[in-house]
């Protein structure tokens, strides 16, 4: 069996910015081991596969060690992939997932994902969280993933998270933020759990970051900046309970994989 592989950078505007995701289209549907097994040969933080469903495509996300229920940059790469590769003409497309419907639409300054708000609710700390920052935060809070609140950007970039105690958070990941000093709020995000020690640029996380930063801030249009090493910028607004985050996409490779028939 031979399938086509594309890989992209998301939430950036040149190769090796941003968080760089796997696309897989499908005519159908592998096995999810088959998948899985892919994703964790591919050993980035997502890979996304697609087949054709009604008016768009149903979307699934892997990344090395497990299926997700949510993932931005990997569906940001794969609109990408879908209107730079393989033709569509379309404005917005469709995409169905464990999510619900996620539209994206193409605009002149990128690609907008139209994504559920997922509010934080206050948690006390546990001691896994404590220890995997090091630290007490200014407040912590938990969506899918945990969202902890320090001080300062500077704080978020020094931060030297233990991974073996984020690892044992019962949650996909940790979301650090902070007020940014040129942007509205800085974070990073850590899902050893997941298999991605540190993600580059989360799509999901601002899912949680967006109507935290909202309620706080008392506006709904956010500029955001993940200050990972590879680092990327999202220009976000909440609507209700939607956030919609528009960024770039640039592809990195077009290969060919060989699965052999077992």
């Amino acid at each position: 069996m031979q399938l086509t592989l594309f890989q992209a950078d998301a939430f950036t505007d040149h190769v090796f910015g941003g968080n760089p995701a796997a696309v897989c289209p499908l005519d159908t549907w592998l096995p999810d081991a088959l998948m899985q097994a892919i994703a964790a040969e591919n050993n980035l933080a997502e890979t996304a596969f697609f087949v054709p469903e009604g008016d768009g495509y149903r979307l699934r996300w892997f990344t090395p060690t497990l299926e997700i229920d949510l993932c931005g940059h990997a569906t940001l790469a794969t609109a990408h992939i879908i209107w730079q590769h393989l033709g569509y003409a379309g404005d917005e497309i469709r995409f169905y997932t464990r999510s619900g419907c996620l539209p994206v639409t193409r605009r002149a300054a990128g690609y907008t994902l139209d994504f559920p708000s997922r509010p934080p609710v206050a948690v006390v700390p546990s001691e896994d969280l404590l220890q995997a920052i090091g630290q007490q935060p200014v407040w912590a809070g938990r969506s899918r993933d945990y969202l902890v609140l320090l001080d300062s950007e500077a704080a978020v970039r020094a931060l030297r998270p233990d991974l073996v105690a984020v690892a044992r958070l019962d949650a996909i990941g940790l979301i650090v933020t902070a007020p940014g000093e040129q942007v509205d709020f800085v974070s990073r995000f850590f899902g050893p759990q997941a298999g991605v020690p540190e993600d580059p640029v989360t799509g999901s996380a601002h899912s949680t970051l967006i109507p935290f930063w909202a309620e706080r801030l008392g506006k709904t249009q956010l500029e955001a900046w993940q200050v990972s090493q590879r680092g990327g910028v999202l220009h976000c607004e909440l609507i209700g309970d939607r956030v919609r985050m528009t960024g770039q996409a640039v592809t990195y490779m077009k290969a060919d994989i060989f699965i052999p028939f077992s």
